[in-house]
């Protein structure tokens, strides 16, 4: 089952959309949901690890002095 939901896009925005559902034989309406649900998903998933961050972090669960030199190390950055 889907709905119907109205989105005011620039011109600029309408007509790449144009393009890219002519270049692909998709509807626009297709290729919208698919880039919202795309959206969706990966700020689903940012906002599920800030969290685990931030629970980790305010159980004291950190990174030793030693872990974050080593790691610094391997890009060629002084972690002092």
């Amino acid at each position: 089952m889907s709905t119907t939901m109205t989105i005011r896009l620039e011109p600029e925005l309408k007509r790449k959309l144009d393009q890219l559902a002519e270049a692909t034989q998709r509807s626009k309406s297709f290729l919208a949901a698919e880039a919202i649900r795309d959206f969706i998903e990966l700020n689903e998933w940012q906002i599920e690890e800030i969290k685990a961050a931030i629970k980790e972090a305010d159980n004291g669960d950190f990174a030793s002095n030693k872990t974050v030199k080593k790691t610094f190390s391997k890009w060629g950055v002084d972690a002092d």
